[in-house]
């Protein structure tokens, strides 16, 4: 590759690495890198309006694939918009890789300088400065060995000036592949096997937690003929959504968005084993969730304390599936457990009763947001990727039953609203067959809602379904629980439907849950985006918001 610009060996690099989409947004730093890329056999090029929607669209990329997300922005200006992005990507440990312009290395003087090391250190993504020629084959060997290995965001920050340079004769591109270390599964201790199994088969009410770590693992068969052997009642963390309702004796997801019944039975636990799950501050639900269970976590990378709560009683560093396997063994041989709380009429409740049962008055032409995902629920088919939104309308849809945890996308260690439109086009371009819906929030979605020209000008098909009820969901239930005037929270009903057909793409006006049926079968016969206005009251308020207004906001 002697004499070959750097920029353009750069990309044939990342596409030695099986990178063959890639979501970016040009100016002078990285344009040449960018068009480059697109040049490349096989590559697909995503332009997004906003350099931190580029960075979410790879992170959704990444969701629907397991492949390293790729990003690209420019110098100063377009490298401090991704700082939201990339801290999301550390708190969540999304691979991403971002190629990011830096300005020129021989200028005297540059009106986007910045140093965008400290920046990019301080939300917890790994950066390198590629200032050698002589080692740009093995920057970009190190990116993405971190990204995959340590799973975390990278930078790869490059003078916009070093780019144009002809590459040094520095032989062939070696991916990182063949460095990165692949580990066998680690098998339980078995000292802490037959402890755990011991209090397993005395556990009155034990339930299991099965996080994404099952998934990973391909366990999912073994934990379940774990819990059907113990009597042990399942859940999921949220990413693990989806994963066992066919199950008569799942509860749903584990934490802040707990059903009704999943709240009683949990707080009734005597025994709770987590299984390929981080048991964060939400999957514990501030440590409220069972208050008197003793906890066991089993996971690669078992964490004591972890955002504030201890984690567990018992750790268990293990592969899931391993672990359930063994400990199904133990319980078999040992015959009948303790365990009492599967009951037909359990089941009965499971299946029939409400996530939320609250009474709220609704105002005419508004709908309850419970109703509406109640129907979601039925009309939406199950082979979906579902792209949850953040903020106060996320507790409505995520409830929903059925699906493949593998096909549900969320994006929320950061907190941050907005990031969603873009994930979802992420999972959009990863999956190409338009079946594919965001539930999103209307401030959250008005963040970003200029990625729907991005939409249409690359032919993404993507269901949009938006919860309008006209203001800051969180910000208004909390300000009114404190008597504060509410206003500022509250911003009028936009016309996503106008917005939409103003884009190109199509809309419809929701007031009444049995057009859902219809405009359901009206997305799938059409072959561009679709957004839903889903006209919602602002007077019904989650399990989590009301029990987080009484703990004190910022408290638990």
């Amino acid at each position: 590759m002697s004499n070959m610009p750097t920029y353009q060996a750069l990309a044939h690099a990342f596409a030695a690495e099986g990178v063959d989409h890639h979501f970016a947004l040009m100016g002078d730093g990285n344009m040449h890198w960018v068009t480059a890329m697109k040049d490349i056999d096989g590559m697909n090029t995503y332009h997004a309006r906003h350099e931190h929607c580029a960075c979410a669209m790879a992170m959704g990329y990444t969701s629907a694939t397991g492949k390293v997300g790729v990003a690209s922005v420019t110098c100063g200006p377009g490298f401090t918009q991704i700082m939201t992005a990339l801290t999301s990507a550390a708190r969540s440990q999304v691979p991403l890789i971002v190629f990011a312009g830096e300005t020129p290395i021989g200028a005297k003087w540059y009106g986007q300088m910045l140093e965008q090391q400290p920046l990019a250190a301080a939300c917890g993504a790994h950066y390198i400065s590629a200032h050698s020629p002589q080692r740009m084959y093995q920057y970009v060997r190190e990116a993405f060995h971190v990204a995959r290995h340590e799973r975390k965001p990278v930078v790869l920050g490059i003078p916009y000036d070093l780019q144009l340079q002809p590459l040094p004769n520095i032989g062939e591109y070696k991916p990182a592949g063949q460095i990165t270390p692949v580990v066998a599964p680690v098998p339980p201790n078995p000292d802490q096997l037959a402890e755990v199994a011991d209090k397993l088969a005395k556990a009155k009410c034990p339930i299991f937690i099965a996080g994404r770590g099952v998934v990973w693992s391909d366990g999912r068969k073994d934990v379940e003929e774990l819990a059907e052997a113990s009597g042990a009642l399942l859940s999921t963390t949220l990413l693990g959504r989806g994963m066992y309702d066919h199950n008569p004796f799942s509860v749903g997801i584990a934490g802040g968005f707990a059903r009704a019944i999943a709240r009683e039975v949990f707080r009734q636990a005597d025994l709770v084993i987590s299984f390929g799950a981080r048991l964060t501050y939400y999957t514990v639900d501030g440590d409220t969730l069972c208050p008197q269970a003793e906890m066991v976590q089993v996971d690669l990378n078992p964490i004591g304390l972890m955002h504030g709560n201890q984690a567990a009683d018992i750790y268990m560093k293990a592969d899931a599936k391993l672990t359930a396997v063994e400990l199904l063994k133990k319980i078999k041989a040992g015959g009948k457990t303790a365990a009492s709380i599967r009951s037909p009429e359990l089941a009965k409740r499971i299946k029939e009763e409400p996530a939320d049962a609250t009474v709220y008055e609704v105002a005419p032409g508004e709908l309850d947001p419970r109703r509406v995902f109640e129907e979601m629920e039925r009309v939406l088919p199950k082979d979906y990727d579902v792209v949850s939104g953040s903020g106060h309308h996320s507790y409505f849809h995520t409830v929903m039953r059925g699906g493949d945890p593998t096909k549900y996308h969320a994006m929320r260690d950061f907190g941050a609203i907005g990031n969603s439109i873009s994930y979802a086009i992420g999972v959009a371009a990863a999956r190409k067959q338009g079946r594919v819906v965001l539930f999103e929030g209307d401030g959250s979605l008005l963040m970003h809602i200029q990625e729907l020209e991005a939409v249409r000008r690359h032919g993404i098909k993507l269901l949009m379904v938006v919860a309008n009820d006209g203001a800051y969901g969180a910000e208004i239930h909390k300000l009114r629980h404190e008597g504060i005037d509410e206003t500022g929270a509250i911003f009028g009903r936009p016309n996503f439907k106008a917005i939409a057909e103003g884009f190109g793409l199509r809309g419809a006006t929701v007031t009444d849950v049995k057009q859902l049926k219809g405009l359901m079968e009206e997305y799938e016969k059409g072959d561009t985006a679709m957004v839903w206005d889903v006209i919602t009251s602002d007077k019904v308020v989650t399990p989590k918001m009301i029990a987080g207004v009484k703990a004190g906001h910022g408290v638990r």
